[in-house]
C-alpha cells in the first residue's frame, strides 16, 4: 500500500515527481473511502498542504474515469479564495497538480485586466480559480457560465466571510447547480461558517485534520522583551540576530509599515512594504522581489498579508502584539509550513509582557521570554556564521587555481584574512544599542499576592491633570514609558486640577528621575519632576464658574419672575408694524426672509 493509493494516476504522477514521500494529515484524510464522492467540511491550519489535498479530492469527480480532460467543454471546477495572493498562488499549484490531466486553466480576481479574463474564459477553462467580487461580475455578465459545474471549493472560508464576501458567496452557490460536490476549507468552523454549510452542503463529511490540537509543532516562539524606547532597535538586532533568508514583519497600522520599511532601508536592509494603500502592480512587484530573493524582509499589516505563501519564509516578526489569538496564529502561520521549521518573535515591552503571556496562554502557545539580542550576541553568531561558511567552501575550479596561487604570492594569510572579514563585516548592518536593564520576570502568581513594594516609594508629579481630562488608564502607559517602567512599579496615581502625582517603587525611583531627565517625556508639553517630600493630599479646586445667563441657581432666593406675552389679534387686513410704535405687550410679527434658488 502507497501514499497514491485512491488517487488520480495523473496526480499521483504529479506528486511523485515533486518529490512527495508522505501526505500530511488533512491530504490522508481526504483520500478517505467514506469521503468520495460526497461534501467535505475541513477544518485544517494554514500551511497544512490544504491546497493539495482539494486538489485530489475533487480529481476524480471531475475526470469522471477519464485520464484527461475534454476539449470545449465548461468550466467543471471552481475554486474561491479570499484574495488575490491566495487565488494566484492556488492556481500555479493546480498548474503542476494536473498538468498531467491536460487541463487548462484560468483566473479571474480582482485588479486585474477584465478583458483578458474574459478572452481566456472564452478559449475555454475547466478549473477556474478566483475571488467572490469578481466571480459574481463574470457570472452577472455572462462571461462565465457555470451550468456544467461538477466540484465548488470555498478556501480559507472563514477569511471570506471576515472580508465581508458573504452575498457574494451565497448568490455563486445559489446559481451553481444543485447536484455539485461542496467543499468548504476553513482554519475554523465558527457558527456562520456552520450555517452556510448546512445551507448550501449536503450531508457533507465532517474533516479535522490530525494533530491540530498542537499547533504549530515547526514553529519556535520567542518572546523578546525591550523598553519602549528600544522597540525598533530590537527588531533591527532581531534581524541581525537569525539572518533568515527571508522574514516577515507584521505591523498594526499602514503608517507604521510605511515608517519601519523606511527605517530598515535607511539601515541597508533589502525590504519591501505591503499594505492596502498599493496598488495591485506594486503588491506584485514586491511579492516578486520577496520570490526571487531581491528582497528579504517584508513588512505587512495583517490584511495586506492575507493568503500570501512566500516560500523559505524563516522568521516572523510581530513588530506589533496582536490583538487576539486568532491573529497571533494567522500572522506566525506564514513561517513553518509543510514540515519546514520557523522562528517566531515577539518583540513586548516591558510593561506589556503580562498581555503578551496571556495572549500565548489564549493561543495555546508556549514561547520562551528573553531580553533582546545586543551586539555581543550578534557578532557571536556572525563570527559562527562566517567559519561554517568557510568549512562548505568548494575546491577552487580549474579558472580560479591560477588567481588563487598569484593572491597568495602577493599577499600574506593575514592580510586576505583581515580583506575577508572586514568584507564580510561590511555586508551586515552594525546592532543597535539597548538599553542595559533587563526586565524582571513575569510572575503570574506575584500579582496575587499582597503588594508592599511601595511602603518606601518615591512621589513625582507629572504637569497634567482634571483640566487635562488626566485619567489613569492613559497616564499609567505614559508614566511608564516616560522611565522605562513597568505598571507593576507605578503605585497610587492622584490626579488634581493642574497636576497629578505618582508613586514609584523605591528600587527604581532613581532610575526613573534620571532617565525622565536625560529623555523626557516624549509628549510635548508634558513635564515631570520629584516631589521632595510626600504627596499633597488634594489640592484646592479652582473658584466655581458663574453661572451662565438665564441657568436655574439654586442658591439664589430671589423670586422668579416669570415673563408674560399678550397677543395683539390682526384684523382682516390690517398690516403689522414691524416695530414701529409697537404696543406694550403686543406681539411682533416679521415676514420671513425669501432666498431665491441662486442664493442671493
Amino acid at each position: 500500500m502507497t501514499i497514491f493509493d485512491n488517487m488520480v494516476p495523473a496526480l499521483a504522477g504529479a506528486l511523485a515527481a515533486r518529490g512527495y514521500e508522505t501526505l500530511t494529515p488533512v491530504q490522508t484524510a481526504v483520500l478517505a473511502p467514506e469521503t468520495e464522492g460526497g461534501d467535505l467540511l475541513v477544518s485544517a491550519q494554514t500551511g497544512s498542504g490544504k491546497t493539495v489535498a482539494f486538489g485530489i479530492a475533487i480529481a476524480p469527480t471531475l475526470l469522471d474515469g477519464r485520464e484527461r480532460f475534454d476539449r470545449g467543454s465548461a468550466p467543471s471546477a471552481l475554486i474561491i479564495a479570499p484574495t488575490r495572493e491566495l487565488a494566484i498562488q492556488v492556481r500555479r499549484e493546480f498548474e503542476w497538480l494536473f498538468a498531467g490531466t491536460g487541463a487548462r486553466l484560468a483566473s479571474c480576481v480582482g485588479g486585474m485586466d477584465m478583458r483578458k479574463e474574459r478572452r481566456a474564459l472564452d478559449e475555454g477553462a475547466d478549473i477556474i480559480v478566483g475571488t467572490p467580487g469578481r466571480l459574481r461580475d463574470h457570472i452577472t455578465r455572462g462571461s462565465l457560465d457555470i451550468s456544467g459545474l461538477r466540484a465548488v471549493v470555498l478556501d480559507e472560508a472563514d477569511e471570506m466571510l471576515d472580508l465581508g464576501f458573504r452575498e457574494d458567496l451565497e448568490f455563486i452557490l445559489a446559481a451553481a447547480p444543485a447536484e455539485r460536490r461542496t467543499l468548504m476549507f476553513s482554519a475554523t468552523v465558527p457558527p456562520q461558517i456552520a450555517q452556510l454549510a448546512k445551507r448550501f452542503q449536503r450531508d457533507a463529511h465532517r474533516i479535522t485534520a490530525a494533530g491540530q490540537s498542537r499547533q504549530h509543532d515547526d514553529i519556535e516562539y520567542r518572546l523578546l522583551l525591550v523598553a519602549p524606547s528600544d522597540r525598533e532597535n530590537a527588531i533591527i538586532n532581531s534581524l541581525l540576530y537569525f539572518d533568515a533568508q527571508s522574514t516577515m514583519v507584521f505591523c498594526a497600522t499602514r503608517e507604521a509599515v510605511k515608517h519601519l520599511a523606511s527605517r530598515l532601508a535607511n539601515r541597508g536592509f533589502a525590504v519591501v512594504a505591503l499594505s492596502g494603500e498599493l496598488s495591485q502592480a506594486e503588491r506584485n512587484n514586491a511579492l516578486q522581489a520577496m520570490r526571487d530573493g531581491r528582497a528579504r524582509v517584508c513588512v505587512a499589516t495583517d490584511v495586506a498579508a492575507r493568503g500570501i505563501d512566500l516560500p523559505n519564509l524563516d522568521l516572523v516578526i510581530h513588530a506589533d502584539l496582536p490583538t487576539n489569538p486568532d491573529t497571533l496564529l494567522h500572522r506566525s502561520g506564514r513561517t513553518g509550513r509543510a514540515g519546514r521549521k520557523g522562528v517566531c518573535a515577539l518583540i513586548v515591552p516591558f510593561h506589556r509582557r503580562g498581555s503578551a503571556a496571556r495572549l500565548l496562554k489564549l493561543a495555546k502557545l508556549e514561547a520562551a521570554a528573553q531580553p533582546a539580542p545586543g551586539p555581543t550576541e550578534i557578532d557571536a553568531r556572525n563570527r559562527e556564521r562566517m567559519l561554517a561558511e568557510l568549512e562548505n567552501i568548494e575546491a577552487a575550479a580549474e579558472d580560479e587555481a591560477a588567481i588563487v596561487v598569484e593572491v597568495l604570492a602577493a599577499h600574506s594569510p593575514e592580510t586576505l584574512a583581515l580583506a575577508w572579514l572586514r568584507q564580510q563585516q561590511a555586508s551586515r548592518p552594525p546592532a543597535e544599542e539597548l538599553s542595559d536593564r533587563a526586565a524582571p520576570a513575569f510572575d503570574a502568581a506575584k500579582a496575587e499576592r499582597p503588594d508592599n513594594r511601595f511602603t518606601d516609594g518615591a512621589w513625582f508629579s507629572v504637569s497634567v491633570g482634571r483640566k487635562q481630562r488626566a485619567e489613569p488608564r492613559w497616564l499609567l502607559p505614559l508614566l511608564c514609558k516616560a522611565g522605562h517602567v513597568t505598571k507593576h512599579e507605578i503605585g497610587s496615581i492622584r490626579i488634581f486640577d493642574t497636576e497629578s502625582h505618582f508613586e514609584v517603587v523605591a528600587n527604581r525611583a532613581d532610575d526613573y528621575a534620571r532617565t525622565v531627565e536625560q529623555n523626557g517625556t516624549g509628549e510635548k508639553g508634558v513635564d515631570i519632576r520629584r516631589l521632595e517630600g510626600g504627596p499633597a493630599s488634594e489640592a484646592p479646586r479652582g473658584p466655581k464658574k458663574p453661572h451662565r445667563k438665564g441657568q436655574f441657581d439654586p442658591s439664589d432666593k430671589r423670586p422668579f419672575k416669570k415673563k408674560s406675552f399678550e397677543k395683539a389679534p390682526f384684523a382682516k387686513g390690517d398690516k403689522p408694524s414691524f416695530g414701529k410704535d409697537k404696543p406694550k405687550g403686543e406681539k411682533v410679527y416679521k415676514p420671513k426672509k425669501k432666498f431665491h434658488k441662486s442664493g442671493e
